[in-house]
């Protein structure tokens, strides 16, 4: 048994997505004997890049599962393109409009109302015309609440769960507005950005980081294979990301068990804090290799994406980072070998970071 998962760079400019494929299981044997997932999609141009990886590289015309982690455009659009030109056996996303009065109301007004941000407009929108190709195909639409897993149970859903999500959904409307001026506010501040010194024991990252509802509804998954296990992070929040830690600590979970992990929205300063990666990670300040980390930025994300105290944050935790920022990249285990895939340099411990937690 084996897995690989592979993460392709998304964006041309300073805007950061997500495409992610993976497949475990008898990666030498027949077809029926793996399992192939994609989780999001990126843009339009991205889900092209997923179609000719599968193909190409796991010789297959169809994908298992495809996971919509949350509706933004970064994240979505691109999976359009995967469900037009693969066979798609299940597409799990969540369906807010089932959910929310408000949102099935927009809904039926094509999303254009005053209620909602312009991005949330569009986000929604694409969100629901991927339901609605999925229809057309006659795909199987599940919604990805904890607890929901393939036939097999090597992948699986950690969050969040259906009451934090009814209570997300509430939240972001308003949320969506909050999140629009504080990027306002983000970029005004930018330019008068100072520096600090960090080092393998000194961390300046804290848990004051803010995310939005939007962003905490992100699906958080989990693939499993032969006691190793991969946590998929998409957009999550510290909120989100500690229901899951509690969920995996009831289930026997010890800090730095893991051996892969997706570092949240792209490397985002708000997203995580201390707390929560030394529950997923285990404490800072360690010689040993715990695992490895991946964070999906753009070529031009930087200083956003990833931050730097982020990036140290995982790295003296014993996670080994590394940015796709204009490169796909690859972990596996007891997968073959790839030509033209490296392993890549892994980010450096920067001794100097920004100095705001604030977004």
């Amino acid at each position: 048994m084996g897995y690989e998962i592979d993460f392709l760079p998304v964006g041309e400019g300073s805007k950061s997505g997500d495409a992610i494929a993976l497949r475990y299981g008898n990666l030498t044997g027949a077809r029926h004997e793996q399992t192939v997932v994609v989780i999001d999609g990126g843009f339009t141009d991205d889900g092209e890049a997923l179609v000719e990886l599968v193909r190409n590289h796991y010789d297959t015309e169809h994908v298992d599962v495809v996971v919509a982690t949350h509706p933004e455009q970064d994240h979505i659009k691109g999976l359009e393109i995967v469900l037009e030109q693969l066979g798609v056996g299940e597409l799990w996303m969540h369906q807010p409009w089932a959910h929310s009065a408000t949102i099935e109301a927009a809904r039926s007004a094509s999303f254009k109302t005053l209620q909602l941000s312009e991005r949330l407009q569009e986000s929604l929108s694409e969100a629901s015309t991927l339901e609605t190709l999925a229809d057309e195909k006659g795909i199987e639409i599940h919604e990805p609440f904890t607890g929901l897993a393939t036939a097999d149970e090597g992948f699986f859903v950690i969050g969040p769960d259906r009451d934090y999500y009814d209570e997300l959904l509430g939240e972001i409307p308003a949320s969506a507005t909050q999140g629009a001026v504080a990027t306002l506010v983000r970029k005004l501040a930018e330019a008068a950005q100072t520096l600090v010194p960090e080092s393998m024991t000194v961390e300046t990252l804290t848990d004051a980081g803010k995310t939005t509802a939007q962003n905490n509804s992100s699906v958080i998954s989990v693939l499993a294979v032969e006691g190793r296990m991969s946590i998929l992070t998409a957009d999550a929040g510290m909120p989100a990301l500690g229901r899951a830690a509690d969920l995996l600590e009831s289930a026997g979970y010890e800090p730095g068990q893991c051996k892969f992990i997706q570092v949240p929205h792209h490397g985002s300063r708000r997203n995580v804090g201390p707390t929560v990666l030394d529950r997923l990670l285990g404490g800072k300040g360690t010689v040993e290799q715990r695992g490895s980390a991946f964070v999906s930025a753009s070529k031009a994300g930087a200083p956003k994406h990833p931050a730097k105290k982020v990036t140290n944050a995982f790295t003296r935790r014993g996670y080994v980072t590394r940015a796709t920022q204009g490169g796909a990249w690859r972990h596996k285990h007891n997968a073959p070998a790839r030509a033209n895939y490296s392993p890549g340099e892994p980010l450096p411990l920067y001794g100097m970071v920004e100095a705001s937690d604030d977004e």
